[in-house]
């Protein structure tokens, strides 16, 4: 039973990870730089699965929060005072279609193992009250 709550554990901490990274892309998605600077890029998480000694699953865990490797887009406004020499300001390469999708698939997995959490707790404490009635 504790390996559940571990499990479950992990699947939150990840999830939390993912939600910080959706929060601070959605932040930035009006953010523009200078022409020649690089302008904001969407975070994207990577996380990969633990395995115990015998090689059951034992969760997940958020390897690393990298920059999105998509081009920004360039905005034609002329009188913007980052505009380049043609006009153009470098925007945020954030979708908020995207972002939006995968706050709610990352607040599901979030709720999902907090549930799965209490649920656990719940079982040890009936399981406490069985011991000590015994």
């Amino acid at each position: 039973m504790f390996d559940a709550m571990d499990t479950a554990v992990s699947g939150a901490t990840a999830s939390r990870v993912w939600l910080d990274a959706i929060a601070d892309n959605v932040a930035n998605i009006n953010t523009v730089h200078p022409a020649g600077e690089e302008p904001f890029k969407a975070r994207l998480v990577y996380m990969s699965e633990q395995r115990n000694t015998d090689g059951a699953g034992a969760g997940v865990v958020a390897t690393t929060v990298v920059p999105d490797g998509d081009a920004s887009a360039l905005v034609y406004d002329p009188n913007h005072p980052y505009a380049d020499e043609n006009g153009n300001v470098a925007t945020a390469n954030v979708d908020l279609g995207i972002e939006m999708t995968n706050l709610l698939v990352a607040q599901r997995s979030y709720q999902a193992n907090l549930r799965v959490i209490e649920q656990a707790r719940d079982a040890y404490r009936s399981a406490l009250q069985i011991g000590a009635r015994g």
